[in-house]
């Protein structure tokens, strides 16, 4: 139906997560139509994007410098240091614009099914920061699940050595939340992390 060239834009656009083959078929066809407004400036920003971003060496952030803008943000709390999963939940957490620490991306979570395990990993390089004296707080901001549990027990354990306080991202009703729509596995975390009102 359509040329080699549309096939594998289609074939590369459904691996983006979220896209499966339909979505592909037509974000492809919208790129096409829009070639001047659209698919041209996308290709050049893909390929500045290509050649100028890198991995930051301190963090595991994506940026064009290295160190990255948060690791050279003097303004930062160098005491508080954050622990997530991937550069997309580091970018979530400054969107709020409430942390003001520094971060450390682990590049995954330990998975036995998956074979991953702590060599996979950012932890070496989580711990020997944790044993810099100007961190005094590691909060592991990893999600709610199996595998982020088991990392971040594997990380607590880690960091038993180093003289920091250990912390976790509170769990359970989320604001607006009505508790008829959660998950049973919400609701006991939310029982279990209740506070004083």
């Amino acid at each position: 139906m359509v040329g080699p060239e549309i096939e594998r834009l289609i074939q590369l656009l459904a691996r983006l997560p979220g896209l499966g083959p339909r979505s592909a078929r037509r974000a492809a066809l919208a790129l096409v139509k829009r070639r001047d407004g659209l698919l041209l400036p996308l290709a050049d920003a893909l390929t500045a994007v290509a050649e100028s971003v890198r991995t930051c060496s301190v963090c595991g952030n994506y940026d064009t410098q290295d160190p990255c803008a948060v690791c050279r943000d003097v303004r930062r709390d160098g005491s508080l240091l954050c622990v997530v999963q991937d550069v997309s939940d580091l970018w979530a957490l400054e969107r709020t614009a409430a942390f003001r620490g520094r971060y450390q991306v682990l590049g995954g979570l330990l998975s036995a099914l998956d074979g991953v395990g702590p060599e996979d990993l950012a932890v070496a390089r989580l711990v020997e920061r944790a044993r810099s004296p100007d961190v005094t707080e590691v909060i592991l901001a990893l999600p709610a699940t199996v595998d982020g549990q088991t990392t971040a027990h594997y990380i607590a354990d880690a960091l038993a050595e180093c003289e920091v306080a250990v912390s976790g991202l509170a769990q359970g009703v989320p604001v607006g939340g009505e508790l008829d729509y959660l998950d049973d596995g919400t609701l006991l975390a939310a029982l279990n992390a209740r506070r004083p009102v």
